[in-house]
């Protein structure tokens, strides 16, 4: 299985997952091109498809025909990308907290918190500070500190995200071009068993789902092979909770 992350996070997102689903199967996770210890590329060699490749080259590199693909919120936009691309590769795809429009008090919401991604903080212990200002994360422990530990560097003198600004841009750009009817289109290509797992809480107090409850029904309806797991979490915080092992370790193939 690969776990695909979503626009500002890292290959760390997965750890949690990765650690107690060891025994079944191996979750290779990856950083996108641009984050974590991927360098950055030129322009025009972002969006889902590009990055869909990257998870095919990856599959390549380490010799496995067919594969999972588990992504989160971007992530899933790559994963469903990916199957457009070559369904017949993929044995499941999981759609964690991701199907199509997002509500837009969440929409605005996110865009809010990436304002400051490129600011500039003293110490990691600063940047740390700043991140969880945000109030994504209720509990903050080990594997969101990993996380974004991972997803700072330092230069210069000074800590600041390791993103590269072209490729969140590019990115950002990408997905407003594609937010009309294209992000239902993409569900045509889940011929393979799919699995949307819904964060119930929403991204912070009043700003709305990532899945707005619509969607998720409809996902159900026009997804033959769909099913659906919902999570008493938030956007991010759905990585980290049990319910969401669970989950993977009942709908994915193992060997």
């Amino acid at each position: 299985m690969i776990g695909v992350h979503g626009l500002t996070l890292n290959m760390k997102a997965f750890d949690y997952l990765g650690e107690r689903l060891g025994d079944v199967l191996q979750l290779v996770a990856i950083d996108l091109r641009g984050r974590g210890l991927s360098p950055p590329t030129s322009p025009g060699t972002y969006g889902w498809d590009n990055h869909a490749r990257d998870v095919f080259a990856v599959a390549d590199a380490l010799g496995f025909e067919r594969f999972s693909v588990v992504g989160q919120s971007m992530g899933g936009a790559v994963a469903m990308t990916a199957a457009e691309i070559d369904a017949g590769r993929l044995d499941a795809v999981v759609l964690v907290d991701i199907a199509g429009r997002v509500d837009p008090g969440a929409g605005a919401f996110i865009a809010s918190s990436l304002a400051g991604i490129s600011d500039e903080h003293d110490t990691i212990e600063a940047y740390l500070a700043a991140v969880r200002s945000h109030g994504l994360v209720d509990e903050w422990d080990g594997y969101w500190d990993r996380c974004h530990r991972y997803g700072a560097e330092i230069r210069d003198g000074v800590v600041r995200a390791r993103i590269d600004p072209g490729a969140l841009a590019e990115d950002r750009a990408y997905g407003s071009a594609h937010a009309g009817l294209y992000v239902y289109e993409r569900w045509q290509h889940l011929t393979m068993p799919a699995l949307l797992l819904r964060a119930t809480r929403e991204l912070r107090p009043g700003t709305g789902h990532v899945v707005p409850a619509d969607d998720r029904d409809a996902f159900l309806r026009d997804v033959p092979t769909g099913t659906l797991v919902e999570v008493d979490a938030n956007h991010l915080t759905i990585n980290t909770h049990p319910r969401t092992v669970e989950a993977l370790r009942h709908f994915l193939p193992t060997p």
